[in-house]
């Protein structure tokens, strides 16, 4: 664009550079880690699950760009009244006269000088005024709803790659390069050379190197007393003087691994169950190969029906609680479903945190948005040739969904400031990916496709056509706020689908930091009720507030409902199945 040559231009980066002092040297540390910590804490937001990536492909992104490409050969008249617009907007924008408010919580644009330097203000303005000519261009079509929000989702993209936050006119990547003698800018090129050879070019989100299971991960004691190929089941040694006799068996979501609750001693919903006096089992699924690419629902409903087995001989108890969060969840429902067909009452209560049974609630998220029958059967067909899915594959879709937080972060972070990514265990979790059988794939893609926990006999588990209307377990439901990967409304509709007998938690945090929610947690609070009401929002309206974490709330719940108070074993596992190796076992150590 042009600028007027007049234009005085104010920068943050000091005309001299000052002698550094030790006092300045902490300080720019500290600054720098206080930078990726809240990289750190903003990127947590974002983990993956697998709920809106299962069925979508790059192709659907080039479909919604066609789409808009084709809206303007069919409107040219239109295209250029806007196009017009727009240059008038960018000239505007040139000589200092624009003045489009800019989102005061974007923390991209925070920098003071992005408003009170004259060119800086001119080029933000710029690619505030394209956001907005492009949306408004994309809503006066004449296309529908969905195509129109799809080309919406396309346009973000576009217009999140192209802020100037991303390139070296970035003030706060100028004052790093000038007050490190532009040190910052080589070692951003090197982190760039690093990526490229070793994360397939995009940015890296987590520094792996001070991260070990068994060392700083993982650290609840228990040991493995059942191993088959599809999965090793732990015992974790209660740590008070009595446990209740029903079991807790925990089934994790497939896509990653199951140490999200057992993290670190001070986020450990392992240690603080079994401070509570719960028996904790944790399934821990191996991670397959092409040889397992037949593997399916049916296959993981086995093992999980094996697992539960287990923990029932070890502990003596005729039944047990299932916890399934996520993918992990519609498992452990399918599992339900079978268990009634069958006429077997193995599990009498369920615990499913962030967790959608009816994907039709989820039709305006992206998945609703990028997804269809045609795209369903192409992927399917695709993932059938190849034999499995790379949870890195799924990870590297998921962030071009939402690059903000999870490319251009990262992009100005390691290559712009030439910082290392952020040392997170969570961050470390949520790049420790696994694979998916594509019959197993294919599976949750049906899911998708016929919504079976909703449509009885829309899907078929060990043979048995599965109807949720036959399940009888008392459940408690999980969500999160500002989860925008299982929004909170379609989890609620989960409760629904197990019935009166379900409570409702709303956690005030995202995806995975609604589970990961221990007392003390800062500003937390949730809201708690029976799920009676078929509006969600009514109930959210109608519910009271509770200050704090939810897991006290549902230690209460669990008591209730876990049998009677006995001395705790002196030994985990039993004469038929003796504790092995120490957790948190072997199969999580397969890459």
């Amino acid at each position: 664009m042009a600028v007027p040559t007049k234009v005085k231009v104010k920068t943050t980066a000091p005309r001299k550079k000052a002698r550094a002092t030790p006092e300045a040297a902490a300080q720019a540390e500290q600054a720098v880690a206080s930078a990726a910590e809240r990289l750190g804490e903003s990127a947590v937001s974002n983990t993956l699950a697998i709920n809106p990536l299962i069925g979508i492909r790059a192709s659907d992104f080039g479909h919604a760009v066609k789409t808009l490409f084709s809206a303007v050969v069919k409107q040219p008249a239109k295209a250029t009244q806007h196009l017009r617009a727009y240059g008038k907007a960018i000239k505007s924008a040139a000589m200092g006269e624009s003045d489009l408010p800019i989102d005061p919580k974007d923390k991209r644009f925070l920098d003071p000088a992005w408003q009170s330097s004259a060119l800086h203000k001119r080029i933000l303005q710029a690619h505030a005024i394209t956001g907005a000519a492009l949306s408004k261009y994309i809503d006066a079509t004449e296309l529908n709803a969905r195509d129109k929000a799809r080309a919406q989702l396309v346009a973000s993209i576009f217009v999140d790659t192209i802020a100037p936050s991303n390139t070296l006119l970035n003030p706060a990547a100028l004052k790093r390069a000038v007050d490190t003698g532009g040190a910052s800018l080589l070692k951003g090129a090197k982190n760039l050379v690093h990526d490229i050879r070793f994360n397939k070019g995009l940015p890296s989100s987590v520094d792996k190197s001070g991260f070990a299971m068994g060392r700083n991960l993982c650290l609840s004691p228990g040991n493995v007393v059942f191993r088959n190929e599809v999965l090793e089941l732990i015992q974790y040694q209660a740590t008070a003087d009595k446990v209740y006799t029903r079991p807790l068996v925990i089934t994790p979501p497939q896509v990653n691994k199951f140490y999200a609750l057992d993290l670190t001693p001070e986020k450990s919903l392992v240690k603080f169950a079994a401070a509570q006096g719960l028996q904790v089992f944790a399934i821990s699924w191996v991670n397959p190969t092409l040889a397992e690419r037949d593997w399916n629902l049916s296959t993981y409903v086995q093992a999980l029906d094996a697992a539960v087995d287990v923990a029932r001989q070890i502990t003596g108890s005729p039944d047990v609680t299932l916890w399934g969060a996520c993918s992990g969840g519609m498992t452990a429902a399918a599992y339900l479903g079978w268990l009634a067909a069958t006429g077997q009452k193995k599990v009498t209560s369920v615990i499913s945190p962030v967790c959608v049974l009816d994907p039709a609630k989820t039709a305006d998220t992206t998945m609703g948005l990028m997804s269809g029958e045609l795209g369903f059967k192409a992927l399917k067909a695709s993932v059938k040739r190849r034999g499995m899915v790379d949870g890195s594959e799924m990870a590297r879709v998921f962030a071009w969904l939402r690059p903000n937080d999870l490319i251009w972060n990262y992009w100005v972070n390691n290559y712009l400031l030439g910082n290392n990514p952020p040392a997170f265990d969570i961050l470390f979790w949520n790049a420790d990916t696994t694979r998916l059988p594509a019959a197993f794939h294919a599976d949750l893609i049906d899911v998708f496709e016929n919504n079976p926990y909703v449509n009885a006999g829309a899907m078929t588990v060990l043979g048995e056509p599965i109807d949720m209307a036959q399940v009888d377990v008392e459940a408690y439901v999980v969500a999160g706020i500002t989860d925008h990967i299982t929004p909170w409304r379609a989890c609620y509709e989960t409760a629904r689908i197990y019935g009166e007998k379900s409570t409702f938690v709303l956690a005030n945090a995202g995806h995975l930091q609604s589970m990961l929610n221990p007392p003390g947690t800062p500003r937390s609070f949730f809201f708690a009720g029976q799920s009676h009401q078929a509006d969600p929002d009514v109930w959210a309206t109608d519910t009271a507030r509770m200050e704090g974490s939810w897991w006290p709330h549902w230690m209460a719940w669990m008591h209730a409902r876990s049998g009677e108070l006995v001395p705790t074993p002196k030994k985990l596992g039993s004469r038929k199945y003796p504790a092995g190796v120490a957790a948190p076992g072997e199969y999580v150590m397969v890459p």
